[in-house]
């Protein structure tokens, strides 16, 4: 950084520079020890300065300083957003559940849901819609895993929830913010133009990525496809956000962001599942359990690279996440969706992780 070569003691020896020549400035004398603190002092005043530096630029500020420089562009932080879905309560006919009854994962680090109407009990059970106590993708919980009651309901009703918590998104990251910050910089929105679409679909929580065509479906028609944070078709909460944000009316009278008479189609990209065989060569103490759990990891890591970016998913790439897992020796008969070519993927779709079959 700029002041990084402003140490106590060079600070220390421009001040004892500058004091009349004919005093004693030696290490112990009067004027060196009365000057020493405040160097060190000077020091941290350049030290605060660097860091002031950095925090008053967007490629460098982070946290609050980020949001102030967003907000210049008009640009604000996403929030998190809480996930969404039912519980299922069985037990006597006529048991109560009433709103803001807790039930939880349990576990090591549990996730709570509160239910949000009052439901009664009849013919032995009751669905009611709930929502996660605490925002963030940590609510997104699947099938069957919300099991336990909290409160006096407890021994009288069981719990379930028989669909995902979905729609639960993290507050945007300082890397996400400054992305969108730059982007603005660099493309222009004006007038309702492709960019502008684009903006305004990033804007929306649990959206990452987007692309915009327009007359897609004649004059005044506009399409925008969505991608999550996971570079995946984002939940269908996420995508509703989006059009109701956009054109809720799809009749082209403006009531959204986007100017009358565009009629705004918003929809999540289309998956192509991407299903991987092979048969490999392991090292001693190595399991195929363990291998396909890194083969999937490296293999979804690329196709997140991939997406809106690469139309072509190449078996190389993924032969060398492969060879680069330390106990995979060797690797044979690697297939990628039944065959052994490159896979395309079409305008508006992304590639996604499908089965991975590893065999010995």
């Amino acid at each position: 950084m700029a002041y990084e070569d402003q140490t106590a003691a060079a600070v220390l020896d421009r001040m004892l520079a500058e004091s009349p020549s004919d005093i004693d400035k030696r290490q112990g004398s009067v004027t060196h020890d009365l000057l020493s603190p405040a160097a060190i002092e000077f020091m941290r005043a350049y030290t605060e300065m660097d860091v002031v530096l950095g925090l008053a630029f967007a490629d460098t500020a982070y946290g609050e300083w980020l949001d102030r420089a967003a907000r210049e562009y008009g640009l604000t932080r996403k929030p998190a957003v809480k996930a969404t879905g039912s519980l299922t309560f069985s037990g006597p006919d006529g048991t109560v559940i009433p709103a803001g009854t807790v039930a939880s994962t349990g576990g090591e680090a549990p996730v709570y849901i509160v239910t949000l109407a009052d439901a009664t009990i009849s013919g032995g059970s009751v669905t009611t819609p709930a929502i996660a106590q605490v925002a963030g993708s940590e609510g997104n919980v699947g099938v069957g895993t919300v099991a336990l009651l909290i409160g006096d309901l407890v021994g009288i009703v069981t719990v379930t929830n028989a669909v995902n918590f979905e729609g639960g998104v993290d507050a945007e990251s300082d890397d996400s913010l400054r992305a969108r910050y730059f982007e603005r910089a660099a493309r222009p929105a004006t007038s309702g133009n492709a960019n502008q679409y684009r903006q305004w679909a990033l804007e929306i929580p649990g959206v990452s990525d987007a692309k915009v065509y327009p007359i897609w479906n004649g004059p005044g028609t506009v399409k925008v496809v969505l991608l999550d944070d996971d570079k995946t078709a984002p939940d269908a909460s996420v995508v509703s956000a989006t059009q109701a944000y956009i054109d809720p009316t799809q009749d082209g009278r403006g009531q959204g962001a986007a100017p009358i008479g565009a009629v705004v189609t918003v929809a999540g990209a289309v998956e192509v599942p991407i299903n991987i065989a092979l048969k490999v060569t392991l090292a001693p103490g190595a399991t195929t359990a363990e291998v396909q759990a890194q083969i999937e990891s490296g293999v979804r890591a690329y196709l997140k690279s991939l997406a809106f970016v690469d139309p072509l998913v190449r078996v190389t790439r993924i032969a060398n996440v492969i060879l680069d897992i330390p106990p995979v020796i060797d690797y044979e008969s690697l297939t990628v969706n039944g065959g052994g070519s490159n896979v395309a993927i079409a305008d508006g779709q992304v590639a996604v992780l499908g089965t991975v079959t590893v065999t010995t």
